[in-house]
C-alpha cells in the first residue's frame, strides 16, 4: 500500500500495520558494528550471561529504526517530504534475538504548514510490539507531508 496524504490522516486514527519481523543475532551484530557500536551487551554473548537480562540485548537504535521502517508502506510510503523530528523515545522492554516484532501506530495530531500550502505536519506515535503481547519501543513522530490537493 502506499503513503497517504495529509488529507488522508484523522487524529486518533489507529494503523495496526500488517509487516512482523523476527529479529536475528546477524541484524543486531551487523547493525551494532556498522554503528560503531561496541556495547559487550549487544556482541558479547559471555559478558551478557552475567548480567541481569542473561543474554545479549538488541541494539535499541536498531529497534527504534525498524518500528519506524514497519511503518512506512502505510503512512508515509512516497507521501513525506521529510521526517521533522523524533521525541519520547522509550524502550519500556528489552529485545532479544528471535523476537517477533509488530507496529502500531496512532494518529496524535495533524496541522497545515504555515509557510507551504501544499504541504501539513502529521504528529504521529509508532509502538513496537513483541510476539508476547509487551511494548518494546515507543517513539513520537513528526513528518513533513504531502497535501493531495497540490499532487493534484
Amino acid at each position: 500500500m502506499a503513503g497517504l496524504y495529509f488529507e488522508e490522516f484523522s487524529d486518533g486514527q489507529v494503523f495496526e500495520h500488517a509487516p512482523t519481523r523476527t529479529v536475528t543475532e546477524m541484524d543486531n551484530v551487523l547493525f551494532s558494528s556498522l554503528t560503531m557500536n561496541p556495547q559487550p551487551l549487544h556482541l558479547d554473548e559471555e559478558y551478557a550471561k552475567t548480567t541481569e537480562f542473561g543474554q545479549r540485548l538488541v541494539n535499541s537504535l536498531f529497534t527504534l529504526g525498524l518500528l519506524v521502517g514497519m511503518t512506512v508502506g502505510e503512512t508515509t510510503l512516497g507521501t513525506t517530504i521529510a521526517n521533522l523530528g523524533m521525541s519520547e523515545v522509550t524502550f519500556p522492554k528489552p529485545v532479544f534475538h528471535g523476537d517477533t516484532l509488530r507496529a502500531r501506530t496512532t494518529v496524535r495530531s495533524k496541522r497545515s504548514s504555515r509557510s507551504r500550502s501544499d504541504a501539513g505536519i502529521v504528529e504521529f506515535e509508532h509502538q513496537a510490539i513483541n510476539q508476547r503481547g509487551e511494548i518494546v519501543a515507543r517513539c513520537v513522530r513528526a513528518a513533513f507531508m504531502k497535501k493531495r490537493t497540490a499532487a493534484a
